[in-house]
């Protein structure tokens, strides 16, 4: 669920479009890289390859695992719907440096997944 500010019936609105749920992403490196937006492949490629160091020095490729696993999410919902997540790092990008930004009211979001 979004985060809103206390006390607020709001939530981000950033698409209204259905995401493509049929869109899937293997749980490679490569997979996973290729489907990025530009703007968090780089964020991606310094994890990954901390990562391996770590695992290479540790001798346990669990954190690799666990490094994929987090990116894998990432790039299902770039793959499923590109625009809208470009458009919700934008939002994360305004909340965080203190704007408000308009939402859709929390009880309409509701209405629409039927809750």
């Amino acid at each position: 669920m979004a985060a809103r500010p206390q006390g607020s019936d709001e939530v981000g609105s950033a698409s209204r479009s259905r995401p493509d749920r049929s869109v899937r992403v293997e749980k490679t490196p490569r997979a996973i890289r290729e489907v990025l937006l530009p703007e968090e492949a780089g964020d991606f490629d310094r994890e990954y390859r901390q990562v391996l160091e770590d695992a290479k020095e540790q001798l346990d490729l669990t954190p690799v695992f666990a490094c994929l696993d987090r990116w894998w999410v990432v790039a299902m919902s770039t793959a499923q719907d590109p625009e809208g997540h470009r458009q919700m790092l934008k939002t994360a990008d305004r909340i965080n440096r203190g704007e408000r930004v308009p939402g859709t009211p929390w009880s309409v979001v509701k209405a629409e997944l039927g809750l």
